[in-house]
């Protein structure tokens, strides 16, 4: 995963600075999902593995799936994603791609577990909050995780803060261990 990451973060940086030029960001955002897409489907990542179909086949194959939901642009790091054999990264660099689109607009994206599921309201008191500490917009989305007991485990990019019953009974196990 980090290797992947690693070769895939010099593109999306590349198209990041194309859509910031030409103020595309949705317009990329768009292209790289339908290239994550296709890429990611098994015959499409099997045919692109096999030594005996060419390139310019497997770049053709890809833009005819695609249609119109490409430019020029587009097609064109298609083509040269097939020449580099780096097809396999376009699901990360659409992620990474994602990630610099929403610090360019401001978002965090945020998600919640919790033992029992927030209401509309609690999770809206919660987002408000990371809103304040972050000085961001911020995005949430929620999963239940009973094993949790109570609490609640916040994950923003990086950052993770457990105040979860389970997590403060793993820290004083292993202060008692200690």
């Amino acid at each position: 995963m980090a290797e992947l990451t690693t070769i895939a973060r010099p593109y999306a940086e590349a198209v990041a600075r194309m859509a910031a030029e030409g103020n595309a960001w949705g317009k990329w955002s768009g292209m790289l999902a339908a290239l994550a897409a296709v890429s990611s489907d098994p015959q499409v990542a099997d045919l692109a593995g096999n030594p005996a179909v060419p390139g310019d086949t497997v770049a053709e194959i890809i833009l005819g799936v695609c249609g119109d939901r490409l430019d020029n642009e587009g097609a064109n790091l298609t083509r040269m994603l097939v020449e580099n054999k780096r097809l396999v990264v376009l699901p990360e660099m659409a992620r990474l791609f994602e990630d610099m689109k929403a610090r360019q607009e401001g978002l965090l994206e945020a998600h919640v577990t919790t033992a029992f599921e927030l209401s509309g309201e609690q999770l809206s008191a919660l987002v408000g909050r990371l809103e304040q500490k972050f000085a961001r917009k911020v995005t949430a989305t929620q999963s239940v995780d009973p094993e949790l007991i109570g609490g609640v485990i916040i994950a923003v990019g990086d950052e993770v803060m457990d105040a979860s019953v389970r997590g403060k009974l793993s820290e004083m196990a292993a202060t008692l261990k200690a």
